[in-house]
């Protein structure tokens, strides 16, 4: 898909919200996608380790961010990649610098991509403690926790970004706040799209992520990346999305308990609601467990699954898979867009008339 007036072609990307599912189990990675735009969404458990205060899952991240190379080289001519940090690293007394190898290096080409990351365990503390999401900036606890919360989110989004250039992805940030993202009454008031598309347009991967950000009616609150993730579907029009978490999908109740079911299939209709299609359950009255964790201030699975039901309205495909798996990786390349495999595990939530 081509962005009208644009010449150039894009695969949209998400890294990182945070996603409850039954018994505040967090659903970690989200992704976006079309043919030739995807977006993607990864964080929590997936990312960082959700049990311990801003700590980053170094082995997923760098898994997460390989996949997400190899489906950005997807049927590309290009074959090689550049590491792009060139910071220096703790324990390291020199900066990497591979200058002189860009200026033998052709022009690649590949597919563009959005990510859009969530807080894990960076953020919701700061928030959750300060009332960071409920508004009332005039306070000095909730302008402090929010000072606090942008300090967390925008440090986890910095080496979700190195982690990406590495690989040679060329990731640049793009936090909500500074672009000018604002709500009235906790819904999008002000985002200026098209800096996301400028940078899309001159071939860089904008990597944005839930924030702390200014409110006209409350002061401020929490912007959190399924309501980015959506609000760029209906104006970018991606061909699908990709939830990347730490289970392979939404389950019937809390993944760990006993009997719990993989639900396949998820059918959006036209006024929003949805219902489970695959697996067909005997019990027609049979309802899915959700439940928010405590300090979660975006609104856990209710806010994720609503959130997908409206892209999925708009026609577009949503997967929701285990990150760093096979099945993540053939969601990211766009694998699925004609067949669903049987032995693909994750949850496909689509839009049925």
């Amino acid at each position: 898909m081509e962005l009208s007036g644009h010449s150039r072609k894009f695969k949209m990307q998400v890294v990182g919200q945070m996603l409850e599912v039954g018994g505040g189990r967090r659903l970690q990675v989200v992704v976006v996608g079309v043919w030739r735009w995807w977006l993607k969404v990864a964080g929590g458990a997936a990312i960082t380790c959700k049990n311990e205060f801003e700590k980053i899952n170094e082995a997923n991240l760098i898994t997460v961010s390989s996949q997400l190379r190899e489906a950005m080289m997807f049927g590309s001519s290009s074959k090689s990649l550049l590491e792009m940090d060139w910071s220096k690293r703790p324990g390291v007394a020199e900066a990497p610098n591979n200058v002189d190898d860009f200026k033998e290096q052709q022009v690649l080409d590949y597919n563009s991509f959005v990510v859009i990351h969530g807080a894990g365990s960076f953020g919701h503390f700061q928030a959750s403690k300060s009332g960071v999401h409920k508004g009332g900036l005039s306070q000095p606890l909730v302008k402090a926790g929010f000072v606090a919360t942008r300090i967390s989110v925008t440090s986890l989004n910095l080496e979700i970004v190195r982690a990406l250039a590495r690989d040679g992805i060329p990731s640049v940030a793009m936090s909500p706040f500074s672009c000018g993202w604002s709500t009235r009454d906790r819904n999008i008031a002000s985002a200026d799209v098209s800096t996301v598309v400028e940078a899309l347009d001159s071939g860089f991967v904008p990597v944005l992520h839930g924030d702390a950000v200014l409110d006209e009616s409350l002061g401020c609150t929490i912007l959190s990346g399924d309501v980015i993730i959506s609000h760029l579907a209906a104006h970018l029009k991606p061909q699908f999305v990709v939830f990347l978490t730490d289970v392979f999908g939404v389950y019937d109740r809390p993944p760990a308990e006993p009997n719990a079911v993989l639900l396949r299939e998820i059918a959006v209709r036209e006024d929003g609601s949805w219902s489970v299609v695959n697996p067909t359950f005997k019990d027609s009255d049979k309802q899915v467990e959700i439940s928010v964790a405590s300090h979660d201030t975006t609104g856990g699975m209710v806010t994720k699954i609503s959130e997908a039901a409206m892209i999925a309205k708009l026609g577009i495909d949503v997967y929701i898979v285990k990150a760093a798996t096979e099945h993540s990786l053939t969601a990211l390349s766009g694998k699925l867009r004609d067949e669903i495999p049987e032995d693909w595990l994750g949850t496909v939530i689509r839009y049925v008339q």
